[in-house]
Order: C-alpha cells, then structure tokens, then sequence
C-alpha cells in the first residue's frame, strides 16, 4: 500500500521508517528544505521516558496563578483572542484532577516505556550517529514540597516497573559531580537510570537517509494545502505540486495538524505551547553535566552531547508568536547559571524557540480516525523525542492491520468526543 506521511519531524521520519520497514510504499511531504527543521530541530535532547507526565495535574492552577508574577517562571501565558488558546486552558483545566492525573500518565508511560524498547532496538540495527548518552537522568528537587510533591509520580513508575531511585544530596553529586559546587542549593534529586540523551535533529537527518535507502521518497518544500474527502475515505492530499493520491494518509504535522484536520470534520485539541533552548558550547568537562539534569524548579532540562550542553524550558501559550523574547532567555541562563556556572559560555549560546503540540491531557494522539484511512501520530508535546520511536512503531502496525504491542487504547482522537 501506499502510504503518504505528512511532516518531516522526528515523529514523521520514525513512522516512514516503520512503514518501510513492513512493506509499504511511503511518500513523506514537508514544507522545509529538509528534515526536523522545527520543533525537533533544538529541543532538549533528552529521551526522558521516566518523567514522561502531563502539565495539568492537581496544584497546577494555583501554581500557574503565582507564576504570572514570577520573574522566571516554567509558565507563562500571552493572552490572545484566539478561542482555540482559551478552549485548550478550559481543557486543561479540566485534566487537573487526581483521577485525570493518573489516567493521562500511565497512558503516557505507557508509549514512553514501549519508546524505549523501539529506540534501543532501532539504534541497536542502525547505530546512527546522534551523540548518544545512556547515563540517565537526574532531577534535582531544591526543596523538601518538591520531593513530597513527587510522590504520586512514584506511585506510577511503581506500577510500571520502571527503573528509578530517590537519592539524597551526596548520592546526586555521585551522579553529576559538577553539583558539587552548588549542593547547598540542593536537597535530594529522582534518577531515572535508564533514560538518555541525544541530539533529536541529527538522529532524524540521520534516518531519513535510511529511510531513502530502504525506498522512501522525501518531498520537500511542498506546502501542504487541505486533505481531499470521498466519502468515508481520504483520496488524496492537495500540495503546491498539486494532488498526492494514497492508500492511506498519516498526519503527522505537530501543532499545524489540527488546521489540515478541521475543514474535513476532525476536532483535534493540539495548541502551540512555546518552547525555547540555549545551546552552549562546553568550557570545560568537569564543570558541565554529564547526562541530563532536570531542574525542578524552573522546569529546565539541561542536557549534555559531545561538546555542547541545551537547555530547554519554558511552557508558553502565545500561540504561533516566534519571537525571541530576552526575559525568557534569562530564565533559561538562570537555571544553567545557578547549577553549573563553570560549563560554558551563555553569552554565546545560541537561542531558539519551537511550537510544541500539547493536547490539553498530555497523552499523543495515535490512531485512527472516522475516515477509515487517515491516521494521526501528533500531540505529543514536549516528549515527540521521547515517545517518537515508539508511536511511530504503533502507528505502523495499525495502518499494517497488525496486532500492536501494547494496548492502544484511550490513544486516539474519539476520546475527545
């Protein structure tokens, strides 16, 4: 069959792969000059399958209250009169319960934990060439609220094996001996000894050429207009170089997916939640991170690759607004500066911003829809490197008819009806 994947991104390039890999003819259209040009270009290199969890959750309102007038806040919100702004926070919300808290996570580690299992078994065949680290992660608590707070967190990865431990201030320091300069500022940290780190963008550059190998074909500067309807099916897909015809259409666009969705009948509750980055190059070894550090406090993942070290955070709705605002890139400097001062040079970091596709209960959207070939593998936030391999996977023994791995269900758009 032929199978049309829209988006270049690491999830679009993942799900290509998959559906080659069974036998498909896969034909994948983006509006960039090539791949992982936008949200997966400078994200926070941290495949980070034990923290996978959902932004709303119990305390996150009164939370969000107080943020609005912090200087350097995880959370920061640019009113708008976009109603899609206002239905994603009603939405949102509505997921900040005890009970939708417990769904929407063990949904996402779910596909976080199959992820992990895709990934080692695709590099483990491919070794491509991402700057790689399976150290783990380490999040670091600077106040006892934090460590409390992170209880119902355990309580998930419990139920799901995953590996993890609590470790008091020393034990973190054994983990990332650059802490030790600033261990006053800490009181314990959670190690996910199983996560890992890697530059999303070189990994996706670097299957797309396996993908060409095994006979995908890439097709890029071609905007993609509007899906054409046949009834109960989807025929094709209208781009600038005119009607692209298929047997089955995977829509994985991000954040733009839900403007392709809507004119065919599909309500798709993905919003831009802006993120940024600063990218420094490492002064020296023994001063900079060795995996990723997740900073609790600020919500900044500060990874390491080779010879640099990103930083990643802020949650942003200011819907598709790509300017580069100076106070968000002090917050991030902030977070880097008050744990690893000595690592590298922020004055020369390079700043970036990306859109994040976040539906208002964290978990992707995976599956089909009510055309019964047009697929969707978006939504998934802050966590697209993380849970791409796996989704992607997934999604390619779906379209395939094949029995998937785990249990896909609450995955796919009806359970917003």
């Amino acid at each position: 069959m032929k199978v049309l994947v829209l988006g270049s991104g690491v999830v679009g390039v993942t799900s290509a792969w998959y559906l080659a890999q069974q036998g498909h003819e896969v034909v994948v259209i983006d509006r960039q000059a090539s791949a992982a040009e936008e949200t997966s270009f400078a994200n926070a290199g941290q495949l980070s399958f034990g923290m996978s969890s959902p932004w709303a959750a119990p305390g996150i309102p009164q939370k969000a209250v107080k943020w609005m007038f912090q200087t350097h806040a995880p959370l920061k919100l640019r009113p708008s009169l976009n109603p899609a702004q206002w239905q994603f926070m009603l939405s949102m919300l509505a997921n900040c319960t005890e009970k939708a808290y417990g769904i929407n996570k063990s949904r996402m580690v779910r596909v976080s934990e199959y992820s992990r299992q895709c990934i080692n078994n695709l590099q483990a065949e491919l070794q491509l060439p991402f700057e790689a680290r399976k150290q783990g992660l380490l999040q670091v608590f600077r106040t006892q609220k934090q460590i409390d707070d992170a209880a119902k967190d355990i309580k998930v990865l419990q139920e799901f094996n995953v590996a993890h431990k609590m470790l008091n201030v020393e034990e973190c320091i054994a983990r990332e001996p650059a802490l030790a300069r600033v261990k006053h500022k800490l009181v314990g940290g959670l190690h996910f000894p199983d996560d890992q780190t890697g530059d999303c963008n070189l990994f996706t550059k670097a299957l797309v050429e396996r993908c060409e190998q095994q006979g995908v074909q890439f097709k890029f500067n071609t905007d993609i207009k509007a899906l054409v309807s046949d009834g109960d099916k989807i025929r094709g897909v209208q781009t600038s170089n005119g009607l692209e015809v298929a047997d089955h259409v995977l829509v994985c666009m991000g954040s733009y997916s839900p403007f392709l969705l809507n004119p065919v009948g599909i309500r798709l509750p993905v919003y831009p939640i802006k993120g940024y980055s600063l990218t420094l190059d490492v002064k020296n070894d023994a001063d900079a991170p060795q995996s990723t550090v997740m900073d609790e406090t600020y919500k900044v993942a500060i990874t390491r690759f080779d010879n640099r070290i990103r930083a990643a955070g802020t949650a942003e709705l200011a819907d598709f607004n790509a300017d580069l605002p100076k106070a968000r890139r002090a917050t991030i400097a902030e977070s880097v500066s008050s744990l690893f001062p000595e690592a590298g040079n922020l004055d020369t970091a390079k700043f970036w911003t990306g859109f994040r596709p976040m539906t208002p209960d964290g978990t992707p959207v995976i599956g089909g829809t009510s055309y019964k070939n047009l697929w969707l593998n978006t939504g998934h936030g802050t966590l697209g490197w993380t849970m791409g391999a796996g989704s992607a996977k997934l999604i390619a023994d779906l379209i395939s008819g094949k029995q998937p791995d785990i249990d896909d269900s609450g995955l796919d758009v009806s359970r917003y009806a």
